[in-house]
């Protein structure tokens, strides 16, 4: 009896788990900032800002997911470190620019070559049309970086 009631426990407990990394993948995939193919970061390699200081396009073949997000590296070094530690190299706000997320809180398309990490974080910014949001986020950094951590925060409660 004991051994049944037992494996009733654990079968519910593996149950709920599998269940709650779901939603979180599903949650995660409706709210990050993905390009048509499914792809964060519209391809490029998000352990490259780290590693290269610039942005670079990853390579298909060495892709990898994480919690239902698609990320490219662009080497297989790069892929190694990605897997190793891939919260680390995720950028912030879903990979929305991080100066609309602290300004109103809004999901804005970024350009990918346009960045900056501050304490081991990637933001990601809008540059198009002669609107560079990153020399905006410079202008007021701790008060937006804090807006925009509210802000997101709000997105998965």
């Amino acid at each position: 009896m004991k051994t049944q009631s037992l494996l009733l426990v654990l079968f519910l407990t593996l149950l709920l788990q599998n269940t709650f990394a779901q939603n979180d993948s599903s949650l995660r995939t409706k709210h990050f900032n993905l390009s048509k193919k499914g792809l964060a970061i519209e391809g490029y390699d998000p352990v490259a800002y780290f590693t290269k200081h610039k942005a670079v396009k990853g390579k298909s073949e060495y892709s990898f997911q994480y919690k239902g997000i698609t990320y490219m590296a662009s080497s297989v070094e790069n892929l190694a470190l990605l897997k190793d530690s891939p919260e680390k190299y995720e950028p912030q706000y879903g990979g929305w620019c991080a100066y609309a997320m602290g300004s109103n809180g809004e999901k804005v398309e970024i350009d990918p070559e346009t960045f900056k990490i501050v304490n081991g974080r990637l933001f990601l910014f809008y540059n198009k049309f002669f609107n560079n949001t990153l020399n905006d986020w410079n202008k007021n950094e701790k008060v937006l970086n804090t807006n925009a951590d509210k802000n997101w925060s709000k997105t998965f409660k």
